[in-house]
């Protein structure tokens, strides 16, 4: 993606909006039983260095600690899930379906494929990690 683009996005009810300046990685899918269970399904995230993410209506979004090590924004109103972010950490990952087209991203890979749903089949060819990336 160049510099020079812009990519929007918000939540359902579009209380949160923001706008990227620019992506620091592709869409990664994760298929841990954290996102899993919190999204119905699977995370499809790309990273963002916080100084190119641009958020209006901040004081919507709720953090919620999943684990010692990372917390998961989504926004009070709606339920919308938004980010992900490790803690201590200059980028925050954001929740691909969140993002208005042309985004200009593409999927790179599948993470912690140990832990995927029985009632789907990773077969598009993509690189499959049992753990992280």
């Amino acid at each position: 993606m160049q510099k020079s683009d812009s990519v929007a996005g918000s939540c359902l009810c579009s209380k949160i909006q923001f706008t990227i300046d620019e992506f620091e990685r592709d869409v990664v899918m994760c298929h841990c039983q954290q996102c899993r269970k919190q999204s119905g399904h699977v995370y499809a995230a790309a990273n963002v260095k916080d100084e190119n993410l641009h958020i209006s209506g901040a004081q919507n979004i709720k953090w919620y600690a999943a684990s010692d090590f990372a917390k998961r924004g989504f926004c009070e109103h709606c339920g919308s899930a938004l980010f992900w972010k490790s803690n201590d950490s200059n980028t925050t990952s954001v929740m691909a379906g969140s993002l208005e087209s042309p985004t200009g991203l593409t999927t790179k890979m599948h993470i912690f494929t140990e832990y995927k749903g029985d009632y789907y089949e990773l077969d598009d060819g993509l690189p499959q990690h049992k753990h992280s990336d």
